[in-house]
């Protein structure tokens, strides 16, 4: 949000050689965090209105003109190409060095003396939106020159004087005053600065109506309504509001419209409570308050056409709906061109119906986002009175013809008693009771206080959540007390023992042994699949949660696996490599509902954490990518410390090849898979020319092992000896099988100490039906060294043990 301190100042008196970075920093320190402090006029350095002498034709270009321009005490040549140039005319110059911005689009340029067809020109002379003025000063076509003539100010004037841009805008993060709905407007916050400095704050005169009227105003829904004001008016007309409102409007981030829109939109911006107007004359008999009907239709004024639920809180006529209430008019009943008599509509409205409304028609809009934090109700009379105020100005001949002020479920005031010595304790500071008096009362605060009990009562605009418990009172004295007035206090703590998170740890040693050992690159996509991937990858979307309000159409999955991400990921990627890997660890989301362990009543969806990987490869063939994945999952246990992972087939992933597949398991349980993206999928994912193997498994079903389970292990005392068999197997033999036939639950031969794979050959040397395995034998002995005959023997006693396990023979060729 964004607020203009010469705004501010209407209703605060802040001393003029007040440092703004204190003001800033005070601010943020006590009430809301302050993220830009902008000396507006710095926007338009060595830029000056000028009055154009004297006009006169480019030699060289049809379109330009040489213009003699006064920019102060000298008359300068400047060659421009607007439209609507005349003499005497009162213009912006950008003198050299000034920043603008070539109609308006494109990046910032330093403006410099040069040369445009042959002719030499000082500055430019600028069209609204070349300055950064578009919205305050919009131009009716194309190079449209920003005419300052209405301005009656000499020649040379800065611009920023003559615009009254001389300003500072105080730039507010939104998220820090969620809490806080008395802050979102001027009056606000100027209330707030009025409370750090101990300054009067100018008080907004409530409206008094006069007499009785025949207009009326029904509210069929006082829960979602509490309050609603309607006033009726004529003697009124579509015209432009006076230039320091358009410009405060603007300044405050908003684009000035007419007179009657523009009156509603300063009060919003003055007081944070939103207005609206309706044309009187498209208004059916009176304003009703309800609930809309199922199916009922509403145009909006930004042109969106909605169907209607009953959830929906509407402003209608005996017609039908005219407004979505706390949201936005409807096209056919708000201020039009003819516009003759209104109906001003000050409300309030529940928060939670507000922002339920906007979210489910992706409406949000400036009254919405003030709505949905929980507007006081007495905050309306605020805005009334200033809104009259405008429009009585604005409009001599305006007459008051109708007045309602419904105010069906009056706010209760929040009282909250506080013992002073737990207010003592909480602050870790004892202050004096009337310094605590004095602090509560300066931000509206009614307070008693008898021995060791304080009561209080919170002002209205500070009663519809913000404060509710001692602990919000505590919050108050402490920030107006000043945070850092607080002394730092030494306080003794004991470790007894060190915090060893072993699953915490596991994830953070797979990811390093990813990255560092295996080469691979970490990725982080968004929780969201589009729905290109989801189609490809997954075998259907049973059990996959769906956005309420996506980002985009096609992104309204939320990620149940992460292997359609990688895969969009593989796409993106392969334009620039043709040879990489990747993972990612992140939590993926299932409509497996499970109780909360907070509250059996609710119902939470099923969230875990998962690691999945792609290893995509243009020049390896397809037994080198599956190695290189497998081994790299194989070892993963060794180097992080858990136990290990095996290898099954006994069901095939919907995504991969019909053989080149296997399920991840730990134990007996099945804790993920990897394979060969099939050809279909791949195709149906946009990968070109890449074979790509995935791997995904849930994370949460590791387990670290306990550093307890750890072995000391002598090297070798005498030397071992590695000893290459090959032999025959059936082509469908897995390397598992082998290797738990030479080292199983018993061994082939005592002096045998490991088994590894080697390589595996099938071609003409081999006959048909079978495979050549070769196996790399570890052998030996602690008690001495071998000979070369005990070290064959060993050797043929593995190969006879898979001879009578296995049916394999040895290889001769």
């Amino acid at each position: 949000m964004k607020l203009s301190l010469s705004w501010i100042r209407d209703y605060v008196a802040i001393p003029e050689n007040i440092d703004l970075k204190k003001l800033a920093y005070d601010l943020t320190m006590s009430t809301v965090e302050v993220e830009d402090v902008e000396y507006l006029a710095q926007r338009f350095e060595h830029m000056v209105v000028g009055v154009i002498q004297q006009i006169q034709a480019h030699p060289n270009a049809d379109k330009l003109r040489v213009c003699k321009v006064d920019i102060g005490g000298e008359s300068k040549d400047i060659v421009c190409g607007g439209i609507n140039l005349q003499e005497g005319m009162r213009v912006a110059v950008s003198c050299p060095g000034a920043v603008v911005r070539w109609h308006g689009e494109g990046e910032p340029v330093v403006i410099k003396n040069s040369k445009l067809r042959g002719v030499e020109s000082f500055g430019m002379i600028c069209a609204s939106d070349e300055i950064g003025l578009g919205d305050l000063f919009p131009a009716s076509q194309e190079a449209e020159i920003l005419d300052l003539s209405a301005f009656d100010v000499p020649a040379g004037t800065p611009l920023a004087e003559a615009l009254d841009l001389d300003d500072v805008l105080l730039e507010i993060d939104n998220k820090s005053m969620t809490n806080r709905p008395d802050l979102w407007g001027h009056y606000g916050i100027a209330r707030e600065i009025a409370a750090l400095y101990d300054l009067p704050l100018a008080e907004i005169k409530a409206y008094e109506p006069d007499g009785q009227s025949d207009f009326q105003v029904e509210i069929a829904d006082p829960d979602r309504c509490p309050r609603y004001i309607g006033v009726e008016m004529s003697g009124v007309e579509v015209k432009a509001s006076p230039y320091r409102m358009q410009n405060r409007i603007w300044k405050a981030g908003m684009r000035p419209i007419n007179a009657l829109v523009d009156i509603t939109n300063y009060a919003m911006l003055a007081t944070g409570n939103p207005t609206h107007a309706f044309d009187a004359d498209h208004i059916t008999d009176h304003i009703t308050v309800r609930r809309a009907a199922a199916g009922e239709a509403l145009a909006l004024l930004n042109g969106k056409e909605l169907a209607l639920c009953e959830d929906d809180l509407v402003i209608a006529d005996s017609q039908g709906p005219v407004a979505l209430a706390g949201v936005m008019g409807g096209s056919k009943d708000s201020i039009l061109s003819d516009t003759k008599r209104v109906i001003l509509e000050v409300a309030n409205f529940e928060s939670t119906g507000i922002r339920r409304t906007a979210l489910r028609y992706d409406n949000r809009t400036e009254a919405s986002s003030r709505y949905e934090k929980a507007i006081d109700p007495e905050r309306c009379a605020q805005a009334l009175a200033l809104s009259l105020q405008y429009f009585k100005e604005l409009y001599p001949e305006l007459k008051v013809t109708g007045c309602c002020d419904r105010y069906v479920k009056k706010l209760r005031r929040e009282e909250v008693d506080v013992d002073l010595t737990w207010l003592a304790r909480r602050l870790g500071k004892q202050l004096p009771n009337e310094v605590i008096r004095r602090k509560l009362e300066l931000l509206g605060f009614d307070v008693e206080i008898s021995g060791d009990r304080m009561h209080v009562t919170a002002p209205t605009w500070r009663s519809t959540g913000d404060i509710s418990m001692k602990d919000d009172v505590m919050e108050e004295v402490a920030r107006m007390y000043g945070y850092d007035r607080f002394e730092a206090t030494a306080f003794t703590t004991a470790f007894d023992r060190a915090i060893n998170q072993k699953d915490q740890d596991l994830i953070r040693n797979i990811k390093e042994y990813l990255a560092l050992r295996c080469g691979m690159q970490e990725v982080y996509t968004y929780p969201w699949m589009n729905d290109v991937f989801v189609d490809a990858v997954l075998p259907d979307r049973e059990g996959v949660l769906k956005l309420a309000t996506p980002p985009a159409p096609d992104l309204s999955c939320i990620r149940s696996s992460l292997l359609p991400n990688l895969c969009e990921a593989v796409v993106k990627n392969e334009r620039y490599f043709n040879d990489f890997s990747i993972f990612e660890e992140a939590q993926v989301f299932s409509d497996k509902n499970y109780g909360s362990p907070y509250d059996e009543s609710e119902s939470l969806p099923q969230q875990r954490r998962h690691i999945g990987g792609a290893f995509a490869s243009g020049k390896k063939d397809i037994t080198e990518l599956f190695r290189e994945a497998k081994g790299v999952l194989a070892y993963m246990s060794r180097y992080t410390h858990m136990e290990s992972l095996t290898f099954r087939k006994e069901e095939k992933p919907a995504w991969a090849d019909n053989v080149v597949w296997l399920n991840i398991c730990l134990g007996d349980e099945r804790i993920g898979d990897m394979g060969l993206l099939a050809k279909k999928v791949s195709m149906a994912c946009g990968v070109r020319n890449l074979s790509v193997m995935l791997f995904e498994l849930d994370a949460t079903k590791l387990r670290p092992l306990k550093s307890r389970t750890n072995r000391f292990a002598h090297l070798a005392e005498y030397p071992e000896t590695d000893y290459d068999i090959s032999m025959l197997f059936d082509p469908d033999a897995a390397w598992t099988d082998i290797y738990d036939a030479i080292l199983g639950k018993k061994k082939a031969s005592a002096l045998l100490k490991d088994a590894s794979f080697v390589d595996e050959y099938r071609g003409k040397q081999v006959p048909a039906g079978k495979k050549s395995v070769t196996i790399r034998l570890t052998i030996g002995s602690e008690e001495k060294t071998l000979t070369s005959q005990e070290i064959e023997a060993a050797a043929e006693q593995v190969m006879k043990k898979l001879r009578k396990a296995m049916g394999a023979e040895l290889r001769t060729q």
